[in-house]
């Protein structure tokens, strides 16, 4: 019996020994798989951190337990002498707290103001250097201009040394395209590295911030590099012949891309974009399952003389639907309107199913075909053809057309004509009421020097040709389509269609006296005929890059789209496309289907 009791004892004694004895060999074992290289690496973190770094947390004083601890300074003489007296047990305190260091004493003292009394409660729980680290974070000096200035200048991207890389770069080139004298194959190997090295660097980078941290060291090498190259290679006027040669070769190819963008520029211009064809098939093919009787609009009174009537030339549905869209909302008077829609016979279906889908309310609306009319000559395509140009734009029959509007529309005394590429922004009836003083068009003329919209004659028309230069004066002033208000009634009277076509004969067929369009023969034809309109009327460039105001824009009752970047197209400038965008039915079913969107 003792026996087993011995054991028992032993059993019990081991397992106590054991579980004492693992958590420190299992302890030990976990140490010992650190490596020394681990070790190492921690130590040297270790060692990185800066030790002033490390500062002791700021005591943060509540509000009650400050105005408890400071009080107001009193201007009268029985608590100059209670300060004073208070000063003395608070320098008594500092220097306890400071373990008798004088000069600590002396800066806390300065530090804390001499206008401040402080109770015998703040002087248990306030220290010195917790005043001075509240005031040191209440009162910050303001920054000074010149200081603000150097600052914005440091944070400022720049580009200088990107130049620099560009340019080292270049300098190898050009010693690579060189034959080296002698025998310094790992020159050259090495040169070849390092601008391999300086333009993975570079890439396509723009600024100096974007740059990655090796190129400060891979420029260092590469400028190693180049001045072993030099000597070497001690032919200068060589090098520079190279670098000229170089130099010459990058203007040619300069030059050869801007004039494939200029050309890539023009025919995107004249292209029809891809949602718009689709737009304008879909519409085709949809008047056609009507029934005759529902293709045409409701009947209205199109030559009442006492409404207001615009006109509109286009073979474009969308821009169709914006210039008539914007009028109708910014008039005042929707009643009143007239619309006539003239278009050709290609697209005289899908502008016909546009404006029976989306009627205009109170609106009229007629749509006309310009190759069913008897008004143009028989001859009048083949005429134009005669233009010598290939853009579309400027051979059509509706770019033309404008010119015979008393015969177009007999029975009316005044219309407005819009370019297709205008949007309307404000209530324009009031030019109805305009006295034109026996003109016969009114526009806002464009020969102000500075303007955006400045344009002289003699840069559209030949002065040189003596039939031009004693008709017509260089010096005139010059004014813009767009938005233009016709005297249909004077225009009969003077028989000015006669008139261009006489031009027409003159400086198209028999010989080339202006550039191709319709401007310049407009400027000819209505010459000293035209009655002057504000700016504000017909503000145009925003089809090109002619630096309109924001301003100008947001006052203009009426912006032309003047130039080949339109709206509609993917070149149109952005900033400029809003106010066209808004007046198009992006929710349209169409528009959908034909992936037409904002």
């Amino acid at each position: 019996m003792n026996q087993v009791r011995r054991w028992q004892r032993i059993l019990i004694l081991s397992l106590l020994l054991l579980s004492v004895l693992a958590p420190i060999v299992f302890v030990f074992n976990r140490f010992k798989s650190i490596t020394s290289i681990d070790r190492g690496e921690f130590i040297e973190e270790l060692s990185d951190i800066d030790v002033e770094d490390l500062k002791e947390p700021k005591r943060i004083l509540q509000d009650q337990e400050f105005n408890s601890l400071v009080s107001s300074n009193s201007s009268d003489k029985s608590n100059d002498t209670m300060q004073s007296n208070e000063g003395g047990d608070k320098t008594t305190l500092l220097s306890e707290i400071a373990g008798g260091n004088d000069h600590k004493i002396k800066e806390e003292q300065a530090v804390v103001p001499q206008q401040t009394t402080v109770s015998s409660d703040a002087k248990e729980k306030l220290s010195a250097r917790d005043i001075q680290l509240s005031h040191e974070k209440e009162f910050k000096r303001p920054l000074a201009k010149s200081e603000k200035n150097t600052k914005v200048q440091l944070e400022r991207a720049t580009d200088e040394r990107v130049k620099e890389i560009r340019d080292k770069i270049i300098q190898a080139r050009a010693y690579l395209n060189l034959a080296l004298p002698g025998n310094n194959s790992q020159i050259v190997k090495e040169l070849r590295v390092r601008t391999k090295e300086l333009e993975r660097a570079v890439g396509d980078v723009t600024k100096d911030k974007y740059l990655p941290k090796s190129s400060v060291n891979r420029l260092k090498a590469m400028e190693v590099a180049l001045y072993k190259v030099s000597r070497v290679f001690h032919n200068c006027p060589a090098l520079a012949n190279k670098l000229h040669a170089m130099t010459y070769k990058t203007e040619e190819q300069a030059r050869a891309q801007k004039k494939q963008a200029a050309y890539l520029m023009q025919l995107a211009a004249r292209t029809t974009p891809k949602g718009l064809h689709c737009l304008s098939m879909r519409l085709t093919t949809e008047y056609f399952t009507l029934d005759h009787e529902k293709r045409q609009l409701f009947p209205q009174d199109y030559d009442n003389p006492d409404l207001y009537h615009y006109v509109v030339f286009s073979d474009n549905v969308l821009a169709c639907a914006v210039v008539v869209n914007s009028t109708i909302s910014s008039s005042k008077e929707q009643g009143k309107i007239v619309f006539h829609v003239v278009t050709d016979s290609l697209n005289y279906p899908a502008i016909s199913m546009w404006f029976l889908l989306n009627p205009s309310g109170r609106a009229s609306i007629q749509i006309l075909n310009i190759d069913e009319m008897n008004v143009l000559p028989l001859d009048h395509a083949q005429l134009l053809m005669k233009q010598n140009s290939s853009d579309p734009r400027i051979i059509s029959s509706l770019n033309h057309a404008r010119f015979y509007l008393p015969d177009i529309f007999p029975g009316l005394n005044k219309i407005i004509l819009f370019d297709h590429d205008v949007v309307v922004q404000r209530d324009i009836s009031s030019l109805w009421s305009l006295d034109m003083k026996g003109k016969v068009v009114g526009a806002v003329e464009t020969c102000l020097e500075g303007e955006p919209s400045f344009c002289s004659m003699d840069t559209f028309i030949n002065f040189s040709d003596p039939w031009i230069s004693q008709k017509f004066d260089p010096k005139a002033c010059t004014w813009a389509f767009g938005m233009n208000l016709f005297d249909l009634k004077e225009w009969r009277r003077q028989d000015l269609t006669s008139v261009y076509l006489k031009y027409f004969d003159q400086g198209v067929i028999k010989r080339r006296l202006w550039k191709s369009g319709s401007l310049p023969i407009g400027w000819l034809t209505f010459f000293g005929q035209t009655f002057p309109l504000e700016k504000r009327w017909n503000v145009v460039g925003l089809g090109h890059q002619s630096g309109v105001k924001a301003n100008d824009i947001e006052q203009a009752a009426v912006i032309h789209y003047d130039g080949i970047m339109k709206p509609w197209l993917d070149i149109g400038i952005d900033k400029y496309k809003r106010y066209w965008n808004k007046h198009v039915p992006y929710h349209h079913p169409y528009l959908q289907r034909c992936n037409i969107h904002d």
